[in-house]
């Protein structure tokens, strides 16, 4: 898939603001500070289409952009530490989970982990919580140019022996990074062929 446009649609505080669900759509969601906007950027060849910010906890809505006048690309804020208080992060995490629930037309959510860290107890509870929501998404790992690619290979392989004391079958993987531009093709061939079920 080459994507020819991309253009911000709507910020929303709430599920119920969002666009008519008519077309697919696919949210991206992490940490704090994983990497989110750089990606999004990436994968839509628009370097300012998500802001990047240094500050952890920047997105505060659901933020629609419109790929190809077909599909729905939505950021979605992070979860975790953010410098906010914790009412905000408590009205946040009942927003995101309102949305993922909720979203008709959301068929897959990608959910950004830093390859650099090892798994963090928050990421395997959001994936728990996703497996038993009946939730589809795909483990998108950021910031793969950081280390060296038998790094990469060892932590996935760490990353993945964790997931096995619990879940039967491993979720799907897609290694990217914003810098390079790999995984590009993966997400996006990922999101053409997925489309075509909608």
């Amino acid at each position: 898939m080459k994507i020819k446009y991309a253009n911000f649609t709507i910020s929303s505080p709430d599920v119920s603001k969002c666009p008519d669900p008519i077309i697919p759509e696919y949210a991206f969601i992490g940490r704090s500070n994983v990497g989110k906007s750089s990606l999004i950027n990436m994968l839509t060849g628009r370097k300012k289409l998500a802001k990047i910010s240094s500050t952890p906890g920047k997105t505060m809505l659901i933020n629609h952009f419109k790929i190809n006048e077909e599909w729905y690309l939505v950021d979605l804020p992070g979860y975790g530490f953010a410098k906010r208080s914790k009412t905000e992060r408590v009205k946040w995490e009942k927003m995101i989970k309102k949305y993922i629930l909720n979203r008709t037309n959301m068929l897959t959510l990608f959910l950004l982990i830093d390859i650099r860290i090892e798994p963090q107890q928050i990421d395997l509870d959001f994936m728990d919580w996703l497996g038993i929501s009946e939730i589809p998404f795909v483990i998108t790992f950021t910031k793969a140019d950081k280390l060296k690619p038998l790094q990469v290979e060892k932590n996935l392989k760490t990353y993945n022996d964790k997931l096995l004391e619990k879940w039967t079958e491993l979720p799907s993987t897609i290694v990217t990074s914003a810098t390079t531009g790999s995984g590009k093709e993966d997400v996006l061939n990922f999101i053409e062929k997925t489309n075509k079920i909608f």
